[in-house]
């Protein structure tokens, strides 16, 4: 071990001074592989680190056209079901996770007051037609009435010319003494009686006029109350019919939230029903929606069923970040600003025919992957 020590040593001493020392037979051989081992090790490292921070950002030369986000959803038209009228609970025939079809009973109500109320009504729509069809005899009345004043002024008319006539020819009479001052004064009177009662029958047949008017007046009041009374009638139907509460359409029901014999208020939330229809809504940050387009296939994959993946297209993009539908909107306008990504939901559709689709549920959590390179695809969709 102490050899290569004594060699060099040796080889100094028998140095003449002033000159450099020859170089050992070891020393030269032995570092310039190292140092060349060594520089391509590190050389090495230093490019795996920076493979791998590209890598992890996804810059190039490791960029995709495949943009990925675990913040997506399955949707569906969850409709909540409630009552239009308050009462009590007089039959649930449906029980929890139910499928039901579209009319099926769902919850009935007690309709024994609805059905009086509609009794009540059609009662009042009969007294509203009587006082119609009355009406009717009444203007057949009042046309009758006319008829008759116009007869009388036509009498009243007769009698005043025959008095006009006598009352010309005692005039006439007076003046050679054949009629007494006396008898012309009485065809006088006759004379002016006659003309007062051609008055007064005008008078009466413009009041029967005047009745006639005020039936046909009447007439279209009572029409208008026939119709409300209608209205009424129909009204109590649709109450009694809402005692009936019924499946809007094809679904399976929620957790059933009423039970027979309770009292429930309208609007209250009585089951919800969800329709065999689905959709996943992904949330993409906005720095990875350059490329997104509608139209684009897309996949996802399902946590609740063994990560299962499924197929589908993105249907439509949100006009707007999901924060600006957000209840309290956030105040950038302060001194102190740390800028967040945002996120824009985009609805994807789910493609019909694919295995065990049918197992869907609103709510479940879903990664979802939009191929961004198929552009050609999503050229001739509307945006």
């Amino acid at each position: 071990m102490t050899e290569p020590t004594t060699t060099t040593t040796n080889a100094i001493a028998a140095t003449p001074e002033g000159s450099e020392p020859p170089p050992t037979a070891n020393t030269e051989p032995r570092s310039r592989p190292v140092r060349i081992m060594s520089s391509l090790g590190f050389a090495g490292v230093a490019l795996a680190g920076v493979l791998v921070v590209l890598y992890a950002w996804q810059l190039p030369p490791f960029s995709s056209s495949i943009e990925t986000t675990e913040n997506a959803l399955v949707r569906g038209q969850v409709t909540i079901i409630g009552p239009q009228l308050s009462g009590y609970v007089y039959e649930v025939p449906v029980q929890d996770f139910q499928f039901v079809k579209a009319g099926d009973l769902l919850v009935r109500l007690d309709d024994r007051i609805y059905r009086q109320r509609l009794d009540q009504s059609l009662a009042q729509l009969a007294v509203q037609k009587a006082a119609l069809a009355n009406v009717v005899q009444q203007r057949n009345s009042a046309e009758a009435t006319i008829k008759l004043r116009q007869a009388g002024v036509a009498d009243a008319q007769a009698q005043a010319r025959k008095s006009a006539a006598d009352l010309r020819r005692n005039q006439a009479l007076v003046d050679d003494g054949s009629v007494s001052r006396r008898e012309l004064d009485v065809t006088l009177a006759a004379n002016a009686q006659a003309i007062a009662a051609v008055a007064q029958a005008q008078a009466n047949l413009e009041i029967a006029r005047q009745d006639l008017q005020t039936v046909i007046v009447n007439r279209g009041s009572l029409e208008a109350a026939v119709a409300s009374a209608e209205a009424a009638v129909q009204l109590a139907r649709i109450d009694l019919s809402n005692t009936r509460i019924i499946a809007p359409k094809d679904g399976q029901l929620g957790q059933i939230g009423v039970r027979l014999g309770g009292y429930v208020n309208s609007g209250a939330q009585l089951m919800a029903l969800v329709p065999n229809q689905f959709w996943v809504i992904a949330n993409m940050k906005e720095t990875q929606m350059d490329n997104v387009k509608v139209g684009q296939p897309a996949s996802f994959t399902v946590d609740a069923l063994g990560h299962r993946k499924f197929q589908g297209r993105v249907q439509r993009i949100s006009p707007a970040t999901g924060s600006e539908f957000s209840l309290l909107q956030a105040d950038n306008a302060t001194g102190n600003f740390v800028k967040i990504s945002q996120r824009v939901p985009v609805r994807i559709t789910v493609d019909e025919g694919q295995e065990q689709s049918e197992r869907l549920r609103p709510g479940m959590s879903v990664v979802v992957s939009i191929d961004t390179a198929a552009q050609e695809d999503a050229a001739d969709k509307p945006q």
